[in-house]
């Protein structure tokens, strides 16, 4: 059985679809936590900027080390703050000398104003978002709906591990895509012997039928715990390593998260993997992952995660070139189904913000989906 792509997505390779939530509405949603860069990147005193959402944002951190984040555009006339200067606590526009407190994005000082003007100074808010460090990366709740920094936001996502002691590490690559077309390819199951051939992982001789329980968990759904594949090299090596079973955990989440877990006695490995809309046009993949096989070192990890990154990127770079011409596309039972789940779960989404109404999960419960990978 097939069916088109949904509407949204569609929309998304041509013209924009209608705005509900007062941000241009492409297909993203709001008010979720998204990375906006590494924490590397702001260093010292410096300004440093990112696009998340096709919303320009200004970052860096205060005197105390707290991370900031601000809509980098000064409410006076609209010039960049990452123009301006930055003190540790206040953000200095370039043009005219406002100065914003870089926690709240409050005015604190307008130099023009005389003793007779009565413009309440404290009245003005640069745009301002709540912002949170964790596993390296400086994380931007992006809001819709006029929130400011201070009310009630959800908890930012946080890598799972499972000893005090562990490797980590990231990686990260741009892809020339909405962001729907990164996320179904995160999820896509079939596409890993053509894409990610390799002596290490998987080849098109290795080819075979499988099958796997998927269930319902809040915004999202789950590939419940599972022997991974036996035509995946690094697996069966850790199997006989341990002699204990090897199990895997895949989690999808809106908007746009993959955790995976793999646990084989005392040893561990989990993964974060987050697929960030930029532009209509663009969108980033980073990855973070953890264990505790410490005979794995970070630099050899980091080769074979960067082959699969690049292999990924190439295969989106190739697609875009078929997609400016807007094609009609379409998806596929069962290999397709999680990215029916991932459509369905975003349009309901949007339609509980914009009515009310309970999110309606499409799946009614667990499900078994086959496949040849």
């Amino acid at each position: 059985m097939s069916e088109a792509i949904p509407t949204i997505l569609q929309q998304a390779n041509g013209l924009a679809a209608g705005d509900t939530t007062g941000e241009t509405d492409l297909g993203f949603l709001w008010d979720f936590w998204y990375p906006a860069l590494r924490s590397t990147e702001i260093v010292g005193s410096r300004l440093a900027t990112a696009m998340l959402l096709e919303v320009p944002l200004v970052l860096g951190r205060t005197s105390d080390g707290r991370a900031f984040a601000m809509r980098d555009s000064c409410p006076h006339r609209g010039i960049p703050l990452s123009y301006g200067r930055f003190d540790g606590k206040t953000v200095e526009c370039s043009y005219h000398g406002w100065r914003f407190d870089a926690c709240s994005g409050q005015c604190v000082e307008i130099p023009s104003l005389t003793s007779q003007d009565k413009l309440k100074v404290d009245r003005i808010f640069a745009g301002h978002y709540p912002c949170k460090e964790l596993d390296g990366y400086v994380w931007v709740y992006l809001l819709a709906t006029g929130l400011r920094l201070g009310e009630t936001v959800p908890a930012a996502p946080k890598l799972a591990t499972f000893s005090a002691k562990y490797k980590i590490t990231r990686l990260a690559c741009d892809l020339p895509a909405h962001v729907d077309h990164g996320i179904i390819g995160l999820m896509d199951p079939a596409h890993g012997p053509f894409v990610h051939q390799s002596w290490f992982w998987r080849s098109r001789g290795s080819i075979h039928e499988k099958q796997k329980q998927f269930e319902p968990i809040p915004n999202g759904f789950r590939m419940s715990p599972h022997s991974p594949s036996s035509n995946s090299a690094p697996y069966q090596l850790l199997k006989k390593m341990t002699g204990e079973p090897v199990t895997t955990t895949i989690d999808f989440v809106l908007p746009n998260r993959r955790l995976e877990e793999i646990r084989s006695g005392k040893l561990w490995f989990t993964s974060q993997t987050t697929v960030t809309p930029v532009r209509r046009d663009l969108c980033r993949i980073d990855f973070v992952a953890a264990w505790n096989l410490f005979f794995l070192p970070v630099s050899i990890f980091r080769i074979f995660g960067k082959t699969f990154l690049r292999q990924d990127q190439e295969t989106m770079i190739q697609q875009s070139e078929g997609l400016k011409h807007n094609p009609h596309l379409m998806l596929i039972d069962d290999a397709d189904r999680p990215a029916k789940w991932y459509f369905a779960l975003k349009a309901n989404l949007m339609e509980t913000r914009r009515t009310g109404v309970p999110v309606a999960h499409p799946m009614a419960g667990p499900v078994t989906l086959r496949w040849r990978s």
